[in-house]
């Protein structure tokens, strides 16, 4: 604006004192007009002057300059930190079958993905050896108890000795227990499910040895799945259990919010950590094992506060933290104290009201009673 009067300033007056001066140097023969000419050419040395004033004047006031920053309110709310860890996703019954005694894969009654009850066969092992010796033990345990029941019923009517009475005793309990053992060796053969769930995974196959601890059936029960993590003992104090966590599942791309269902009391000695656990729902498939990042909410304010980004606030050489507000044009340092701080954000516990725009751009170099203009 000052440019363009001043431009508009010399356009007028530039070329009129020109023109006074060729009409000067024009008019040697008539005195009468030289002397006009001459009063002309002083009244507007007059006003050039006058204008030369202004226009510096103007120029003088251009030369104040101010500040383009950006300001923002702040609207109170809930703050919150949150503790950061990665926990896994465990299957509360999860269990990896193997058989129970040496033998050869006979039948294998499942496969992945098949629903399971607990007590179900799952596979067997060859038991047709035992199944003889079983057969044949029946056999001679069916005579030994007709011998006992016999003798037994002569000692009731007092005929016979004691000895008698023992000794068919004696080989009737005998025979039962072999019996007993051979039957138990038989139910070794099978695999059977200790739990309700879903095959995971069938590691054996039909005709294969296999042997005590030998991986061969993997049951889970994914209707109880749990998020399991360890915490550093210095959070012990600051987590409970209900408290809130969000738990965000990196290969899912989804987040869920519960509540701690449980937290250890005891430190454990090795790693100098303690551990939480969180129930999971059915209503998503999830899978043991799953990396799981936790954010357990351990501060909460009572009420609505004020909080700005940390990037906003700036340290004097007393160590006294500020930031710099908009007070119609002009800046003002406001010293502020600061609570809790999570995520770059931090909590204003005095020094600022919701009515302050903190200046958010541009604050930079500037001081207290700057000249400042709020971008729009």
């Amino acid at each position: 604006m000052y440019t363009t009067q001043y431009q508009k300033i010399k356009n007028f007056i530039i070329p009129a004192f020109a023109s006074c001066i060729i009409l000067t140097s024009c008019g040697g023969g008539n005195p009468e007009g030289l002397v006009e000419l001459k009063s002309k050419q002083a009244e507007l040395k007059t006003q050039l002057a006058d204008i030369t004033s202004k226009i510096a004047k103007l120029e003088g006031d251009s030369a104040k300059k101010f500040v383009l920053v950006e300001a923002h309110g702040i609207k109170p709310s809930i703050f919150k930190t949150f503790i950061n860890v990665q926990g896994r996703i465990d299957a509360e019954e999860s269990v990896s079958l193997s058989s129970e005694i040496p033998g050869t894969i006979t039948k294998i009654n499942v496969k992945a993905g098949d629903e399971v009850s607990k007590g179900q066969v799952l596979a067997e092992t060859d038991a047709r050896a035992l199944q003889q010796s079983i057969s044949d033990l029946q056999t001679n345990t069916e005579l030994v108890n007709q011998l006992y029941e016999k003798q037994k019923a002569l000692w009731d009517q007092k005929i016979g000795t004691e000895v008698q009475f023992l000794q068919a005793k004696t080989q009737k309990e005998s025979m039962e227990k072999k019996l007993a053992t051979l039957l138990e060796q038989v139910r070794m053969t099978k695999i059977v499910s200790p739990i309700n769930g879903t095959i995971d995974a069938v590691d054996i196959k039909l005709g294969q040895l296999t042997a005590p601890g030998m991986p061969a059936i993997r049951v889970v029960n994914f209707n109880n799945l749990k998020v399991k993590a360890d915490l550093a003992e210095s959070y012990a104090s600051k987590v409970h259990r209900g408290d809130e966590v969000m738990l965000r599942f990196p290969d899912l791309n989804d987040t869920l919010t519960a509540r701690i269902n449980y937290s250890s009391r005891a430190i454990n000695p090795m790693n100098r950590t303690f551990g939480v656990e969180i129930l999971l729902d059915n209503k998503k498939e999830y899978h043991p094992n799953q990396i799981v990042i936790l954010n357990i909410n351990d501060y909460k304010s009572a009420k609505p506060v004020l909080a700005i980004s940390m990037s906003y606030i700036q340290k004097d050489l007393k160590g006294a933290h500020f930031v710099f507000v908009a007070e119609g044009n002009k800046s003002v340092k406001r010293n502020i104290m600061l609570g809790k701080e999570y995520n770059g954000v931090v909590e204003i516990t005095d020094g600022l009201t919701e009515k302050d725009l903190v200046i958010t751009v541009g604050f930079d170099g500037l001081n207290d009673g700057d000249a400042i203009k709020i971008k729009q």
